[in-house]
């Protein structure tokens, strides 16, 4: 019996020195930081703004545009006359359902404040020609910017009247959205 007793006291020895490996010097008992030091604060330098210059190799990038482009396709002038006439618009005022009118078809558009790239999510169900593409939307001034999923402009708006936008797609089609 006293060996019995022997050998249960020296297998509970052994199993809570297996617990105590570290303070041992046995396996795993590598000195580890317990977490890492923290670090020192650097000093901030100033902010400043300003116009930076144009790039080195300016011949790379394409001129920037200019006022009073408008949509290709669209004539000369027409951005241009639609922008001075056209109503202030806030980007909540777009957020819903539009009925859209283009090419002689009519579809729907939803707006949301979804961010999505550089303007908000939107999109159309029963749209035909580059309307199916419709991804993304922004409000750039008193214009409505409606864009396709990879971010490129697809047709520009202006509101006309309380619940209307009147403006052309980048083919020249006309596109109203009403509700």
């Amino acid at each position: 019996m006293r060996v019995s007793h022997a050998a249960v006291g020296l297998a509970v020895v052994l199993a809570l020195a297996g617990c105590q490996r570290t303070s041992f010097g046995g396996f795993g008992s590598q000195d580890v930081p317990r977490s890492p030091a923290p670090l020192q604060a650097q000093p901030v330098p100033t902010v400043s703004a300003g116009q930076l210059p144009p790039p080195a190799g300016a011949s790379q990038f394409p001129a920037p545009p200019t006022a009073g482009t408008g949509a290709p396709g669209a004539p000369a002038g027409t951005e241009v006359a639609a922008a001075t006439n056209a109503l202030d618009v806030t980007k909540e005022s777009m957020v819903g359902n539009w009925r859209v009118s283009s090419a002689g078809s009519s579809c729907d558009m939803f707006l949301t404040l979804t961010n999505l790239g550089s303007g908000s999510r939107g999109g159309t169900r029963g749209c035909a020609g580059e309307l199916t593409t419709m991804g993304s939307w922004e409000v750039a001034g008193k214009q409505v910017v409606l864009k396709d999923r990879s971010g490129n402009p697809i047709a520009r708006l202006y509101k006309t009247a309380d619940a209307r936008f009147d403006g052309s797609t980048n083919g020249g089609q006309p596109v109203s959205l009403s509700r």
